[in-house]
């Protein structure tokens, strides 16, 4: 039995809006955040879901309450789907980071996967997003929609395509609210991305940042 895994990544936050690095920290949704929400809450209304799993982070849960408040299974917390922790970059503009780590910027844009501000590395993020990929293919429903972040979408893309550490760098940064969909089989031995970063929506800022 395969089972499917619909991951939605959040609506623009604040600070995303803003051009701040998140992380693990972080605002609530902006006003167009909150837009996209509903409409990704009304593109999901006609699926099914045996389970709903989503990160504790404010922006993921926001984004979820419209499709939580029209009728849904009860939404199961599990930290292991929050986004990279960027450390001491969190809370700060990308312009404020270039102008005082420009040797870390640049060692990250030449794919080197630092632990920019002295969180994780992208291959610590793969391990535990994978954990929760894992733990959800062997409990047994058939259809999970789980609330994520841009990080871990890509990680467990880049898994479910079985390619080398770092291989998160040729795919795209999902944009905010979209839909990305893993099928895998309880043991993992089996896996493939049927769809990556399909908009429900579009109003879609202009340019996607990261974390």
């Amino acid at each position: 039995m395969t089972v499917e895994l619909v991951l939605l990544r959040h609506g623009e936050s604040r600070w995303n809006a803003e051009d701040r690095y998140q992380g693990q920290q972080g605002t609530g949704l902006s006003p167009l955040g909150r837009h996209q929400a509903k409409l990704a809450a009304e593109y999901l209304r006609g699926s099914s879901f045996d389970v709903v799993v989503a990160s504790d982070l404010q922006r993921v849960t926001e984004t979820l309450r419209p499709y939580v408040d029209g009728g849904c299974p009860p939404v199961r917390v599990d930290p292991r789907w929050r986004e990279i922790d960027v450390g001491t970059w969190g809370g700060r503009t990308f312009a404020e980071v270039l102008a005082e780590e420009p040797e870390v910027v640049a060692a990250f844009a030449r794919g080197e996967d630092v632990a920019r501000g002295g969180g994780e590395t992208f291959a610590q993020l793969r391990d535990r997003v994978w954990a929760a990929v894992a733990d959800l293919a062997a409990g047994g429903a058939r259809r999970v929609l789980v609330g994520t972040h841009g990080g871990p979408i890509r990680v467990a893309a880049a898994a479910a395509l079985r390619l080398p550490p770092g291989g998160q760098v040729l795919l795209d940064p999902p944009v905010n609210c979209s839909l990305t969909t893993l099928r895998v089989d309880p043991r993992l031995t089996a896996t493939s991305l049927t769809t990556y970063n399909v908009p429900t929506s579009t109003t879609e800022p202009a340019e996607e940042q990261p974390a």
